[in-house]
């Protein structure tokens, strides 16, 4: 194995609606490139990507598999992530590691769900996007509809760079826009149609740079190498979305993608610098992503390998790491030893010698070291900021079956939420049950069926419990001093805080505005720790608050009696006082829902939800049945599967992912807030 770094590596995550293709796409790259000599395939549970017994069981993506293939002296690295939004904890760490995303969108289903999902998420993180329209050797597969759609829903940045020859079972190659090869296969009507594609293709290119669009707007024609360079600087600054096809069990189109991801995607060598922190001053750095540089990375993934026990899969940020070496920790403020260094092949770790900067590696049986972590050299410490905080929406709550089963599950539990950030555990207090929350029904369904099957813990499985959040709707300005004066040494913090909403999903922001020292700067983060602390305990109802923004813009303190922890205090308190004053509000998960009916249970089902608050997005014919899609909170979901059974005589079938957070209607909302109050008086009582 060859060393690859910088140049010579691409990190590539494919992404999609769940069932588009991904794994399929994965397999058939590796067996195109020769990795594999023979191409796996999901319907035989052979593939090298979906190797995990649960997903040849269910037949998707759980956990995002890491392979490579090596193509023209080029190593690339493919992160399969899940399509499920179940699983999305997975696509969300695994992003970072990626310097470009390929869409697949099935040529039969179109844009689905899940495809809008993963495009915001690679939007929101300026990765720069291909899409890869799959199947297109299946019967109903509808390229140009695709297209319409895709243009719509996306931009008009999205624009082909292949066109199909034949379609549905007559689909044999694909012809090249940029270099007309193959053009002769198409039809006149088609050639009319890639000669303006390949127009619309050139003229985003052109976009890249100011003096292509003047030679372009002149009516001069761009040549073949000013079109290649600027394609890929307008690629990676998002101008410019190149759309393929293919079909990955035939081989067709993958080869041709292959050759565009080394010609054209971005190297890590591109980045130049990536942000990063010191975590002694706090002051913000660019790190050189070069090889020379001293070692740093992070660690976006750990896998529970039954053979090899812990793996910790990284990327290299800078410089390179060896085996049996040893790196710092800066999360665990450790040095620790490192053995063998792997490339992963799917299940497969294959031991190299080095891992350099931008290549993506895999080391085992690390002590203190968890997904997110960074790594780096210990004369040169930083920090990525590569942690995506998950919310988890749904929680279940576990009985142990048998002593032996409680005397194992906290072990248990333990390595699988190392592994998985999605899921959380934890003990009600007020029942002393234990709850394992996590992003969907399908998701805690496969965390119990994976006990069972990898750890030998059975459970029996209680209600689940909705995990509310609390936000606000306005902004607000507020003072809290916190001074207490007793025996020697006082306490005083003083603190102005400015509390702003922010948009769904933004999480949290905070912002120091003080001037002139009016609260000196070894504070403000005491101020932060309180503020979070408190958003953790809530103010309303005791459930998270989410969607906000503080500023600390002003205060007073004290020479002898200021402390860290009277900063802490005055910072928390101010927020709760501020939240009460912003108009606060309970957010609720709102639930991604497909029904599946027989006709004549339409009207019952239909009133139903509405009587739930869902709304019905779509409703299509699915055969004989009924296929419905609504929006449903999931608080009026937890007993669904009971009721649907009664409405349909055992006959319908529904599944159920999180959508989104939604504000929680006043009535129902006051509800809740007097019964987390009765709790909490009873707790107090006790």
């Amino acid at each position: 194995m060859d060393k690859y770094s910088g140049t010579t590596v691409r990190n590539v995550i494919l992404v999609s609606h769940s069932g588009a293709g991904k794994t399929s796409l994965a397999d058939a790259m590796l067996f195109s490139c020769g990795q594999v000599s023979r191409q796996g395939n999901v319907d035989e549970g052979n593939s090298v990507s979906d190797y995990d017994p649960l997903e040849i069981n269910h037949k998707i993506s759980i956990n995002a598999s890491i392979l490579h293939c090596i193509s023209a002296n080029t190593k690339i690295n493919i992160i399969d992530a899940p399509g499920y939004a179940d699983f999305v904890t997975e696509l969300r760490n695994a992003v970072p590691a990626s310097d470009a995303g390929i869409i697949v969108i099935s040529a039969v289903d179109g844009i689905e769900v899940g495809t809008q999902r993963v495009w915001q998420i690679l939007a929101n993180n300026n990765v720069p996007r291909a899409i890869f329209i799959s199947k297109m050797d299946k019967d109903n597969a509808d390229f140009y509809k695709v297209i319409e759609e895709i243009k719509n829903e996306f931009g008009k940045q999205c624009t082909p760079l292949f066109l199909p020859i034949g379609s549905q079972s007559e689909f044999k190659a694909v012809a090249n826009l940029l270099t007309k090869e193959k053009w002769d296969q198409l039809s006149a009507e088609e050639q009319a149609k890639a000669a303006m594609f390949r127009e619309a293709f050139i003229e985003s290119v052109a976009e890249a740079d100011d003096a292509m669009v003047e030679k372009y707007l002149n009516g001069e024609e761009l040549t073949h190498d000013e079109i290649c360079k600027y394609f890929k600087i307008a690629f990676k600054q998002n101008k410019v979305v190149p759309i393929f096809c293919g079909s990955s069990v035939k081989q067709l189109g993958v080869k041709q993608l292959i050759d565009k991801i080394v010609s054209y995607f971005p190297s890590p060598a591109c980045w130049e610098t990536m942000p990063a922190t010191d975590p002694e001053t706090g002051e913000k750095k660019e790190v050189l992503t070069t090889e020379d540089q001293p070692f740093s990375g992070y660690i976006f993934k750990t896998v529970s390998d039954p053979y090899v026990g812990q793996l910790s899969i990284f990327r290299v940020v800078s410089g390179a790491i060896s085996s049996n070496t040893e790196f710092f920790n800066v999360q665990a403020n450790a040095v620790e030893r490192i053995g063998q260094l792997y490339v992963l092949q799917g299940k497969d770790q294959l031991a190299v010698e080095a891992i350099l900067a931008g290549d993506i590696g895999a080391v085992a049986k690390l002590k203190n070291t968890h997904t997110s972590d960074s790594i780096c050299d210990p004369k040169r410490k930083l920090v990525f900021d590569v942690k995506k905080e998950a919310s988890p929406a749904i929680a279940f709550s576990l009985k142990p079956k048998t002593r032996q089963d409680e005397d194992k599950i906290s072990q248990a539990l333990a390595k699988m939420t190392i592994e998985d950030q999605g899921l959380k555990v934890s003990r009600d207090s007020q029942t002393k049950e234990l709850i394992l929350s996590g992003m969907g029904n399908m998701h805690l369904q496969i965390a119990i069926e994976r006990l069972k099957l990898r750890y030998h813990v059975e459970v029996e499985v209680g209600t689940p419990k909705v995990a509310y959040k609390e936000t606000i709707k306005k902004s607000t300005k507020v003072h809290h001093k916190y001074k207490k004066q007793s025996g020697g040494r006082g306490q005083y913090g003083d603190v102005w805080l400015e509390i702003a909403p922010l948009a769904r999903g933004q999480e949290f922001e905070f912002l120091n505005k003080i001037v002139g020292g009016a609260i000196p700067r070894q504070y403000i983060p005491s101020v932060e720790k309180g503020v979070i602390n408190k958003m953790a305990q809530g103010v309303l109802a005791g459930y998270p608050l989410v969607d906000i923004q503080v500023t600390v813009y002003d205060g007073s303190y004290h020479d002898v009696d200021s402390s860290d922890m009277a900063f802490q205090i005055a910072g928390g308190i101010a927020l709760k006082k501020g939240v009460l004053e912003a108009s606060p509000i309970l957010l609720e998960p709102v639930m991604e829902v497909e029904i599946v009916i027989p006709d004549e249970c339409m009207g019952a089902i239909t009133g139903d939800l509405s009587s739930r608050r869902g709304r019905v997005q779509g409703m299509e014919q699915s055969g004989k049945n009924e296929k419905v899609k609504a929006q449903v909170p999931l608080s009026e979901m937890l007993r669904y599967a009971t009721d649907l059974r009664s409405m349909t005589q055992g006959r319908g079938s529904y599944t159920m992912t999180f959508s989104h957070y939604d504000e929680v209607p006043h009535k129902n909302a006051e509800k809740i807030i007097s019964e987390a109050k009765i709790e909490d008086d009873e707790e107090h009582h006790h």
